[in-house]
């Protein structure tokens, strides 16, 4: 018998697997893959690097396929990934010690979900700047973490639940099993695949969700994790209001459900509502700076800008930086009638961090609201200079606001710095043209 099983589930997955079950090799596993029906190269890799291949059919039920995996593996622990997961360098010297663990019958691990931008959210959780500990996530600027039971004791009564969304938690918690927390990370590059992946997938996890709900009616996750598909992915408001609704009916100590309640609600447009299951949300114990950061929100569409002020204040302190946050809370400090003081956070956050566009952009529509438009116009020319990645939209606005100041020559500027940038771009290249007319106008 083996001390590990590296036990896996795939599907045309030749794009990831080989840096998986290379990422596996020094903790010299047994690895059991189960095949649900790939066309391309995915079990000739799995055979590659020595792997148990089954192949088994797919019936839209991850738990029923891990648990086949399951069913062929003989060692003492299992550790599941998927294809497009890895583990880092530190991970071989770190796992030893816990499979000596007598008393554990899993570990929580922590789950690194890498992603495209600073500013990408996944559920309610800002994303965190990438350390680098895996040299091949290494181009991606941040990721999100979240946790599961990842590492588990074999057990014929260990087993996955769960249609989607599976996991071996609630049998682990039904055996009253002790739980641990594994000192390791598992790296996970699904969120940035590209586009028709990301909805190929998403599609399979709606109809997979669905079955799961009709299945299972009374459990408040299955609703919460198809509110969230539909809140996110399908911008589906209704049907995710609905959902989240019947989340918090059957859990109402969930306040993540109450967050995302609100959240489904303030972008609804019913702010006044969405302020009240905000607060059932903290009230359950959920005082997350997402929680606060929404909150102010909602008083900030009502007007109610000193409210929205103590929101965003609270936001800051729940978690540390947030230049977005930060951004809100000046510009709303502004609108509460502290003009200069709000001005003076603004700059004073950007004489330290000049690269952040969220407060150059919370400083723009300050002053814009203060009609104080040349001075806006150069703070949105000292974005330009400062801030990388910049989009067409952002010249425009620059030139818009010189051209307001009838400053022909730098509102042109503006525009011919956008097309360096952006060659051939339609609205800049029309904008140029206006500014040339509109200045020849003048002259004569």
């Amino acid at each position: 018998m083996t001390a590990l099983t590296v036990s896996m589930i795939v599907r045309d997955a030749q794009e990831f697997l080989p840096a998986c079950l290379e990422s596996v090799r020094p903790l010299k596993p047994e690895i059991v893959i189960a095949d649900t029906g790939s066309t391309d190269r995915t079990m000739d890799i799995a055979r590659e690097f020595g792997a148990r291949l089954i192949q088994i059919p797919w019936r839209n039920d991850f738990a029923e396929a891990r648990n086949r995996a399951l069913a062929e593996a003989t060692g003492d622990w299992i550790l599941s990934l998927d294809a497009d997961e890895q583990l880092d360098g530190t991970t071989a010297g770190r796992i030893p010690a816990l499979l000596e663990n007598k008393s554990a019958a899993g570990f929580q691990v922590t789950i690194r979900n890498y992603v495209n931008s600073v500013n990408e959210r996944i559920w309610d959780e800002a994303p965190k700047p990438n350390d680098s500990l895996l040299a091949s996530a290494a181009g991606y600027p941040a990721f999100v973490e979240h946790e599961n039971i990842r590492l588990f004791r074999r057990s014929p009564e260990t087993r996955f639940v769960g249609r989607v969304h599976e996991s071996v938690g609630p049998r682990i918690r039904e055996l009253h099993g002790t739980l641990g927390r594994a000192s390791f990370y598992i790296h996970h590059f699904g969120f940035v695949i590209d586009a028709a992946a990301k909805a190929k997938k998403n599609d399979v996890y709606r109809k997979m969700g669905r079955q799961k709900l009709q299945e299972f009616p009374k459990d408040w996750q299955a609703h919460f994790e198809l509110g969230l598909l539909e809140l996110e992915q399908y911008r589906n408001l209704p049907d995710a209001r609905t959902l989240f609704s019947h989340a918090c009916e059957l859990n109402p100590s969930a306040g993540v459900a109450w967050f995302f309640l609100g959240l489904t609600i303030f972008r609804m447009g019913d702010y006044q509502d969405a302020l009240n299951f905000l607060r059932q949300a903290d009230q359950a114990g959920h005082k997350t700076a997402v929680v606060a950061e929404t909150r102010g929100d909602a008083h900030y569409s009502l007007g109610e800008f000193n409210e929205a002020r103590a929101s965003y204040e609270a936001a800051l302190k729940r978690q540390d930086g947030g230049a977005g946050v930060l951004a809100k809370l000046c510009l709303a400090t502004i609108r509460s009638g502290k003009a200069e003081k709000g001005l003076a956070r603004l700059r004073s956050a950007l004489t330290v961090t000049p690269q952040i566009a969220e407060l150059h952009e919370g400083l723009i529509l300050g002053l814009v609201f203060l009609n104080r438009l040349e001075e806006a116009a150069e703070a949105a020319d000292e974005k330009l200079r400062c801030v990388e990645g910049l989009l067409p939209a952002d010249y425009l606005r620059s030139a818009s606001l010189w051209a307001q100041l009838r400053n022909w020559q730098r509102s042109s500027r503006a525009l011919e710095l956008g097309l360096q940038e952006h060659p051939g771009s339609t609205p800049l290249t029309h904008a140029l043209d206006e500014i040339f007319h509109a200045s020849t106008a003048q002259a004569r």
